[in-house]
């Protein structure tokens, strides 16, 4: 069977089947719905007392730890979660990963969106068009020179769809990229050989996803040995990076700029240290959202339980103790 795909569920789902929404702001259209399955809603202080009662779950609030707290409770759990996310080290814990629930996420909704998003970060940060913009504000005429991306190499770690996106369109702008996964394969480089393609690498970019191995993974002995002219991309999840390290090596110019599109705590307080490091780019958890990406979600849910209703097998499975959607 495809990694991504999971058994049909023992049976299909009935107006007297129950959908579980944790809820987000805007929310999400399920119109098409009304009348085939009772649609319910929970916030994260009544998730756990209506997890019992529910077959299917969407985790509309991606922002949310709720699922993580309340699945070890008491009573049943739904058989099928999906969350409108790509990553999903919000809500798996020991019992959800051990339970035959199936998770499924969002994957494929983000992956050109983001890949652009890391290509205007490069542009600009090449450009120097931060502080270009700095210097209009100030009404400042100071010629600089700015730097060529064609012919520069970048290091691109994960090797999912997000990650691929990403590979393909810096190469579109002729910038030689390696492709660091868990597992090598063709076109994919393995974890061994990350600390000698980010030693060479212009761009260093991290879109990988949250696991036990991955976490804290981008430390200062990794920023130490990057060039002091390259510069770093996360918009993976904001545990990968040591972000004090971080800090530390854009302040002793260990490194020549970073962009951060995610962090540890989001979102960031305005009395965090990263507002005020050098050469930082912070982002408010924003390159995959593109005008309509919410319908989008909503359209990629709404397919995938017309396939979980007709018993047939769903895409974008999660592997629960990877913490993604296994690769070909």
């Amino acid at each position: 069977m495809n990694a991504r795909m999971s058994p049909a569920p023992s049976s299909p789902a009935s107006a007297g089947t129950t959908l579980l929404v944790l809820d987000a702001d805007p929310p999400p259209r399920l119109g098409r719905l009304t009348g085939r399955v009772r649609v319910e809603h929970a916030d994260d202080t009544t998730l756990a007392e209506k997890l019992p009662h529910a077959d299917a779950l969407l985790v509309w609030d991606f922002t949310s730890h709720a699922v993580r707290r309340a699945w070890p409770g008491e009573g049943p759990r739904p058989r099928w979660v999906h969350t409108a996310s790509a990553g999903v080290d919000h809500l798996m814990c020991p019992e959800l990963a051990a339970s035959e629930t199936v998770v499924t996420n969002a994957r494929g909704v983000f992956d050109q969106p983001i890949a652009e998003y890391v290509a205007a970060l490069v542009l600009a940060m090449a450009k120097d068009l931060p502080r270009t913009l700095d210097l209009q504000r100030e009404r400042e005429w100071r010629h600089r020179e700015s730097r060529r991306v064609a012919g520069t190499r970048a290091c691109v770690v994960g090797s999912g769809p997000i990650g691929r996106a990403i590979a393909r369109t810096l190469k579109a702008l002729d910038i030689t990229t390696a492709l660091v996964g868990r597992t090598p394969r063709t076109g994919i480089h393995g974890p061994a050989e990350l600390d000698r393609l980010m030693a060479r690498a212009d761009w260093v970019v991290c879109a990988a996803p949250l696991t036990a191995e991955t976490r804290g993974m981008f430390d200062a002995r990794r920023f130490g040995m990057m060039q002091p002219s390259a510069r770093f991309v996360n918009v993976g999840r904001g545990q990968l990076v040591v972000e004090a390290a971080l800090a530390d090596a854009l302040s002793k110019r260990w490194i020549a700029g970073a962009a951060l599109d995610v962090f540890e705590h989001e979102p960031l307080g305005p009395d965090s240290p990263l507002w005020r490091v050098p050469d930082l780019i912070v982002s408010p958890h924003m390159s995959g959202d593109t005008v309509g990406w919410r319908d989008e979600l909503s359209a990629q849910f709404l397919e995938l339980f017309d396939r979980w209703a007709a018993g047939r097998p769903l895409r974008n499975v999660v592997d629960k103790e990877r913490g993604y959607v296994p690769g070909h």
